[in-house]
């Protein structure tokens, strides 16, 4: 071929993106390397890497949120420099925090939502343990005016509860005392309470939304047998609802149900933004009843708009981004777009629990009728040839993340699969997703041996 007489290679360089220095050699992990390489370069080193993470639509373990819609990226995008606790340079991003646990609330009838106080967090867990320590600090201080000790507080939750509330107890030095479930109370359900109950008791955390199943705990169960142990002793045990995931659900699908402030022995409540709040990670939020519900000594004030904000958090500097992404939900889909979305995700969960059901392997632990979230068990003496380990496996290679795990202490035998139904599970892909779980029992049905048991873990952390 006849050599074209334009070329020249001294301003011609043919360099590929992934022929190219920091492309063409291991980058480095654990070692800050010598130089600096191109964005492009390091951009699509990262961008290749975490596409050996799992496809997060496809998880069905997390109860994160993991989709929004093309307006509120932008908005993100906009937002990522915000700093929420800099309410003196970004006072509208203030305002809108408060605009938004004001609204929530109301949501969760507040006898007065603009005489309270509330506050976003770093997802639900800081909202725990913010609750616990107003619950132990008002104990404190209760027991102080009676000149009684304050050495041996103790907090009574479910042996379901999320750890984040055996992290609040080790940090804090309080007692944990669990209640355990069984099958007969599947639940933290005012069962026996008394037997845990005392006058250390700084509260009881009940759940709305199960992390191991995603049953509601009954609230308003729970505060009768904390009235009946109050007039036969004395003692008042105030209420912290552990709402991460049902709080955003609730109002929504479950309106005449008493959970929240309706109950006056409730004395807070959180929720995860980034759950059923439909906001990307980390977000959570915490309401107070009233203002003497929080003890004034953990509140600290900040200048704001040439005045002072109440403020109460463990975190420092921390996004604003997410709380705008909240006012903006709030704006975009109001009461009923809330409720048309949570009930799609719920016909959605209860559309494969159902399904799940009619394989004939499993028994159902529950629905999704409360939170959409269910979990089922393989019915006792349907095989010795494979267990739930074994499906959460084969549902993996098809790219589901299903997670298979044991039940808490006293259940502690009894092994569990469960799926979380989040708003982009849209029924179809649902429906796909029972196909396989139908051909992977099937399959798992013909085998003629037992399945290799060793190492297996559950799939997921509580």
């Amino acid at each position: 071929m006849q050599a074209d007489p334009e070329f020249n290679p001294e301003f011609f360089e043919i360099n590929p993106l992934f022929s190219r220095p920091g492309e063409d050699s291991v980058a480095p992990r654990y070692v800050l390397g010598a130089g600096p390489m191109e964005p492009e370069t390091a951009y699509q080193i990262i961008h290749d890497e975490i596409m050996l993470d799992g496809n997060a639509r496809l998880n069905l373990a997390t109860f994160v949120g993991t989709w929004m819609d093309e307006h509120a990226g932008r908005l993100y995008a906009e937002s990522f420099d915000k700093n929420i606790v800099d309410k003196d340079e970004y006072p509208q991003t203030a305002a809108i925090e408060e605009y938004c646990w004001r609204m929530i609330a109301g949501l969760w009838h507040a006898p007065e939502p603009m005489e309270t106080i509330g506050t976003s967090t770093i997802g639900s867990s800081e909202a725990c343990m913010l609750g616990g320590l107003a619950l132990k600090r008002r104990w404190q201080q209760a027991r102080r005016a009676a000149g009684k000790p304050t050495a041996q507080p103790n907090l009574v939750m479910s042996s379901a509860a999320q750890v984040c509330w055996e992290k609040f107890c080790n940090y804090w030095d309080v007692e944990p005392r669990f209640v355990p479930i069984s099958e007969e109370h599947p639940s933290l359900d005012g069962h026996d309470l008394a037997s845990y109950v005392d006058e250390n008791t700084i509260g009881v955390v009940a759940i709305m939304g199960v992390t191991y199943t995603g049953v509601y705990e009954p609230v308003a169960a729970i505060s009768a047998a904390l009235d009946e142990i109050e007039a036969r002793t004395g003692v008042s045990v105030p209420i912290h609802v552990d709402a991460a995931s049902g709080g955003m659900i609730a109002p929504f699908l479950q309106p005449e149900l008493e959970w929240d402030f309706r109950l006056v022995r409730v004395h807070s409540i959180n929720t995860s933004a980034h759950k059923y709040g439909l906001v990307y990670p980390g977000l959570g939020w915490i309401v107070w009843r009233s203002k003497d519900s929080l003890p004034e000594d953990l509140v600290f004030h900040v200048s704001y708009l040439g005045g002072s904000m109440p403020t109460f958090a463990l975190n420092f500097s921390r996004p604003g981004a997410q709380v705008l992404l909240q006012y903006y939900l709030f704006l975009r889909l109001g009461f009923d777009g809330y409720r048309a979305v949570q009930q799609s995700a719920q016909d959605v969960a209860r559309y494969l629990a159902r399904g799940i059901e009619k394989i004939g392997a499993f028994t159902l632990w529950n629905d999704g009728s409360d939170i959409p979230v269910f979990a089922w068990r393989l019915t006792p003496g349907h095989t010795r040839n494979w267990n739930l380990f074994h499906l959460s496996d084969r549902l993996r290679s098809h790219g589901w993340l299903v997670p298979a795990y044991w039940m808490p202490d006293n259940l502690s035998e009894m092994t569990v699969q469960r799926i979380v139904v989040r708003n982009g599970l849209s029924m179809d892909l649902a429906a796909r997703l029972l196909t396989v779980i139908e051909e992977e029992t099937a399959y798992l049905d013909r085998l003629e041996g037992p399945m290799p048991v060793e190492g297996q873990h559950p799939g997921f952390t509580h």
